[in-house]
């Protein structure tokens, strides 16, 4: 691996549980799920549709709250949000009356214990970093959805928290602008951690291949109840290449453990809709 981590373990699940009441009916998501990701890696979540994947990672945030067992961050446990974790949505969850620039300083603002001079300076800096130059003042109605995601993860990157949590944030994305997308986060993860504190990431995604892509490890959820059915290192140096045997084998290995389970899923969801 070309990144080196401390093997300090930033988040821990122990034993986690969730459940949602539908009515008169109870819902279990999660259940036992354990795992630990290490400070500086790049984890990636993948499993079948109404595993759970997304409601963990909204857990993780401090969104959602543990029905049973715990999550610990720096050996803390999660209870709300805070602003050592950064969070980039599905959807682009833009302001439309701010401009670039507004939205990604919006963080600044809230938290406002910085001066004018240095909201604009670190702002400028990470407009830059994710290669926005140019369009400070542009309104997103304006920007394409690669752009609109780099203002997004901008925004979650500026106040500098310890760990960032995306939840498939290139989904709407089409084919050729995803590939880059992917590309430019390896490049900004690698970038932001280089500058300072190692930023710790925990990406939620339905595609194999950008899973095994972007992560240092692949965790693969079970059907629901969702639980860490598999832990795949992938130990294949950056850049990757879509193409390469290495990467091949490792796409092979992450679907063998992830195919039993989407039908499992897919069982379920003919009975009914579960929470993702």
């Amino acid at each position: 691996m070309s990144e080196e981590k401390s093997n300090k373990i930033k988040i821990k699940a122990i034993d986690v549980r969730k459940e949602f009441k539908e009515g008169k009916r109870k819902v279990i998501a999660l259940d036992n799920l354990n795992l630990k990701i290490e400070e500086g890696e790049f984890a990636v979540i993948v499993g079948p549709s109404g595993c759970g994947k997304s409601t963990f990672l909204y857990m993780i945030a401090g969104f959602e709250n543990v029905t049973e067992g715990k999550i610990l961050l720096d050996n803390i446990p999660v209870d709300k949000p805070g602003n050592n974790r950064g969070f980039v949505f599905q959807e682009f969850a833009l302001f439309p009356w701010r401009t670039v620039e507004g939205n990604i300083r919006m963080p600044l603002d809230i938290a406002g214990n910085l001066e004018e001079a240095e909201i604009k300076a670190k702002v400028q800096e990470f407009i830059e970093l994710v290669g926005l130059e140019g369009f400070e003042h542009a309104y997103p109605h304006t920007l394409s959805g690669g752009m609109k995601q780099r203002v997004g993860l901008a925004r979650a990157l500026v106040y500098d928290p310890d760990v960032l949590l995306l939840d498939e944030p290139f989904g709407a994305l089409d084919a050729q602008t995803r590939k880059l997308m992917q590309q430019e986060l390896i490049r900004i993860w690698q970038k932001v951690s280089s500058l300072g504190k190692k930023k710790t990431v925990v990406f939620i995604t339905h595609s194999v291949i950008e899973a095994v892509y972007l992560a240092d490890k692949v965790y693969v959820m079970s059907a629901r109840p969702g639980h860490i059915k598999a832990i795949i290192d992938i130990d294949i140096p950056r850049p990757r290449s879509y193409t390469s045997d290495e990467f091949i084998h490792k796409r092979e290995e992450v679907l063998k453990y992830l195919e039993e389970e989407v039908l499992i899923a897919a069982q379920q969801n003919r009975e009914g809709l579960h929470p993702d």
